[in-house]
């Protein structure tokens, strides 16, 4: 795993003299807190030693990473203050406002205006292979105004849905519970939105459109391999 990470870090030119920079990570739970990474101290925090899913830092020649397998990382580079962030966003990351509230701390810490970021979203798992439930549907909808526009309904395609449909009848009223129809989130366009949101300017924002769950040779995901995979890491530093 060093060594993968160290070959990383090298590809990435994140190295001086071909030592690879010291590398900020955080052991993730699906929350909203943010670390703020000063000059003194990224060499005592590598390797995980924090607890939270998100990472800001305005020093130089230091790599911050989240690891993903489904969830989408959210990297933000703030030019002008010469800042960055690093933030892993799953469905309860991304409904506690974990990149817009990145965005804010940013400001707080260094400066950084809306207008002034560029934004990048990982690879995830897109609307087509994310089903979820009528409960978090209306958690999204208590949080974003938008949130209709997150939310789409699929028709089971299911050939045994098909073929014997009287299986699948219950003694609901017509338009009432019906069980061929999935709710699917768009989490890379919950994230993409809410950073337009809190004001960056949607060409500067880059959202990848690969599916972790239908690419399973390329990417790792969680859903789709039963939670037996890897993970994948998404990485930003600042050159001097």
């Amino acid at each position: 795993m060093e060594t993968n990470r160290r070959n990383l870090l090298l590809s990435l030119g994140a190295a001086d003299k071909r030592k690879a920079w010291p590398l900020v990570t955080v052991r993730q739970v699906h929350s909203d807190i943010i670390h703020v990474v000063h000059s003194d101290s990224p060499g005592s925090l590598t390797l995980g030693s924090l607890t939270g899913d998100g990472l800001i830092t305005d020093v130089p020649r230091i790599a911050i990473a989240v690891m993903t397998a489904d969830c989408f990382p959210v990297l933000l580079a703030d030019k002008k203050n010469k800042a960055i962030g690093a933030f892993h966003a799953g469905w309860r990351g991304t409904a506690q406002r974990i990149a817009e509230k990145g965005l804010g701390i940013m400001r707080r810490e260094f400066g950084t205006l809306p207008q002034d970021v560029f934004a990048a979203i990982g690879p995830g798992i897109q609307q087509c292979c994310y089903e979820v439930g009528e409960e978090l549907k209306s958690q999204f909808e208590s949080q974003f105004c938008y949130a209709a526009d997150l939310f789409h309904e699929v028709k089971d395609s299911d050939t045994v849905h098909q073929k014997y449909p009287l299986l699948f009848m219950n003694m609901r009223a017509p338009g009432h519970g019906d069980q061929c129809i999935r709710l699917h989130l768009d989490l890379r366009e919950a994230n993409r939105r809410q950073l337009v949101e809190a004001g960056v300017p949607q060409k500067q924002i880059s959202a990848l459109e690969q599916c972790t769950s239908c690419d399973k040779r390329q990417f790792f995901s969680y859903r789709a391999e039963r939670g037996h995979t890897g993970r994948m890491m998404a990485v930003i530093g600042i050159r001097p």
